[in-house]
């Protein structure tokens, strides 16, 4: 017997990086991260998030847009038809749901309060918990 979500599709689950991941945590500049393993989301939502710290959301908009075009790629690949769970829990979603974030917050410092607004709300339908960790919950 299949055990299937009747309400819904299956969550999408994006494929692991393991040694773009593993040079980020060990501390790799993102940007090195990024010209090695172009493809990997993290790498570019690192970027978008540090621009952001440093006050230049127009490169956090560049580096983040660049992140949730690589994710929306390999979601598509992995089955995702535009609709359903991107679920927080599993690491390698992570990296585009951070860069889907940090796009949202890019987009709100340069006064793009409508994409702001689709971005935080694609955030809350894949995953509220990926909301909550982004500080994109709204609560």
């Amino acid at each position: 017997m299949s055990h299937t979500n009747l309400l819904g599709p299956d969550p999408t689950l994006l494929p692991e990086f393991t040694e773009a991941q593993a040079e980020l945590d060990s501390g790799t500049d993102p940007g090195d991260v990024a010209r090695a393993h172009p493809t990997f989301s993290a790498a570019w939502a690192a970027l978008a998030e540090r621009a952001l710290e440093q006050g230049d959301p127009v490169a956090a908009y560049a580096y983040a847009r660049t992140g949730y075009h690589r994710g929306l790629d390999q979601l598509r690949r992995a089955g995702w038809k535009g609709h359903g769970p991107v679920p927080w829990r599993h690491r390698p979603n992570q990296g585009f749901l951070s860069a889907l974030a940090a796009l949202a917050f890019a987009a709100e410092r340069i006064g793009e309060q409508d994409e702001f607004e689709r971005c935080r709300q694609f955030l809350v339908d894949s995953d509220p918990e990926a909301a909550v960790a982004t500080g994109l919950s709204g609560d």
